[in-house]
């Protein structure tokens, strides 16, 4: 039992290994279908939610509260779906989204450039400059997108508990490598993980359900007590009032506070 986060650059067949990793291990898989999850819960255009998660943020949109609601709807669907344990997600930042959670597998698929190039040219039948042209262009969108809203860097090797070079390695090797990790004894998740996950869902709920009012606010919970952190007083009993219908809208919590802070905890989504 383990929850197993794949990230990969274009080309790398990431998509390939973590199908055949779920198929092997029986896990349900989890990729597009989040957006649609999250799409039809908060009622917001899927390609809205792709472009939110594929569209590096210029300097002037960094902080866009619009890209910050979708990012906390998607973050809120995946928390949610990863909760039932057994899954593989592969899309973008899954091991940032899941951080701080012990028994996550969080893997990376990386290939060198001139066998990406190599596939992208046979697949598209384009020149040699133009796949490398395309890949570069993704690679510094993905990048650029992961340091400005994230503060990580996907290419640190330091993020992952495996790294695995394609080229090196046939994909049934990459499966091989990536199941036995999962079955070991340090990525077997435990109630205590669990219960982790389940509260970080339901503050991702929690947040997902307040942000598109209050642009400011982080949200931590621990057993089911769930704190709103927030930076402008000025809204306090605005907030207060939504805090309420939250209450009946969201299953699943004991206690539910707000704190007035100039930052928010580490563990706040």
């Amino acid at each position: 039992m383990a929850i197993i986060t794949i990230s990969r650059g274009s080309y790398s067949m990431g998509v390939i290994v973590a199908e055949k990793v779920a198929q092997r291990l029986g896990y349900a898989v989890i990729s597009r279908d989040l957006l649609l999850d999250a799409s039809d819960r908060f009622h917001i255009p899927e390609f809205k939610l792709i472009r939110a998660i594929h569209d590096a943020p210029g300097i002037l949109e960094r902080f866009s509260h619009n890209k910050q609601a979708y990012l906390a709807y998607i973050r809120a669907a995946l928390t949610e779906r990863a909760s039932s344990d057994n899954v593989v997600y592969h899309g973008l930042a899954g091991h940032i989204l899941l951080k701080n959670i012990e028994g996550v597998l969080k893997v990376r698929i990386t290939a060198d450039m001139s066998y990406r190039v190599a596939r992208e040219m046979k697949r598209e039948g384009i020149s040699e400059k133009e796949a490398r042209s395309i890949l570069e262009k993704d690679d510094q969108q993905r990048r650029k997108w992961t340091k400005n809203l994230h503060g990580a860097d996907p290419w640190d090797s330091n993020l992952y508990d495996l790294v695995i070079r394609i080229d090196r390695f046939k994909a049934d090797d990459a499966v091989d490598f990536i199941c036995q990790a999962a079955e070991s004894q340090a990525f077997r998740t435990t109630e205590e993980s669990l219960e982790k996950i389940r509260d970080m869902a339901l503050a991702c709920r929690v947040k997902a359900e307040l942000v598109d009012e209050f642009h400011n606010i982080g949200v931590t919970c621990h057993f089911g007590n769930v704190v709103v952190y927030t930076k402008d007083k000025s809204r306090g009993a605005k907030l207060h009032k939504q805090i309420e219908a939250v209450r009946t809208t969201v299953g699943g919590i004991y206690n539910l506070e707000i704190h007035s802070a100039a930052g928010f905890p580490p563990d706040a989504v």
